[in-house]
């Protein structure tokens, strides 16, 4: 049964696979401006390389404790099944920036294509709640383009509730279940 687990060079195999299947659908180009995106382009094939491998764990890891003050913390989980790479959602730990509030939000996912419409994602997003709870955050951000239905039902059934669209971005808040004082 998948579960989300911190980054794990224990998958490597499954994340080679399913970086090759994300690359293959277009992820990863110059106009793709996502945190995929830019991981695929900086680590492309060299991620075949065990230490590159764990490197990037390790880097993944540590972005949730920034040394940079201007940086945006943020947590990373992996949807695994045993040695399975599944998908990925990442928490940003504030919007502090102007594109996060407006565009980019508290939450991110992917799921690989093979494993798509099996509910990977909607399970993603819900287990990963009580995580943001922990981070103090009372509700979170989640946004997707106005074109994407299969995410905009994600987050509806993770309980997003709709604010409003801005410049193609359908934006929702979810309640992460930490109680107001």
């Amino acid at each position: 049964m998948p579960r989300l687990a911190p980054p794990t060079g224990l998958v490597h195999r499954s994340f080679i696979a399913a970086m090759e299947e994300l690359r293959a659908e277009g992820q990863g180009g110059p106009g793709d401006d996502t945190t995929l995106g830019a991981a695929l382009r900086d680590y492309g094939t060299r991620w075949r390389d065990r230490a590159v491998f764990e490197a990037y764990v390790a880097e993944v890891r540590a972005a949730a404790h920034p040394i940079a003050p201007l940086a945006v913390p943020v947590t990373t989980l992996w949807y695994v099944d045993g040695a399975d790479y599944v998908g990925r959602i990442s928490v940003r730990h504030t919007v502090a920036t102007r594109f996060l509030r407006e565009y980019g939000g508290h939450i991110g996912y992917d799921v690989r294509p093979t494993a798509r419409r099996r509910g990977h994602a909607t399970d993603m997003l819900r287990a990963c709640l009580p995580h943001a709870a922990g981070l103090g955050l009372e509700s979170v951000l989640v946004t997707c383009d106005t074109d994407n239905i299969g995410s905009r039902k994600v987050i509806e059934a993770a309980g997003g509730t709709f604010e409003d669209e801005r410049s193609g971005k359908l934006r929702y808040w979810i309640r992460t279940g930490v109680p107001r004082v």
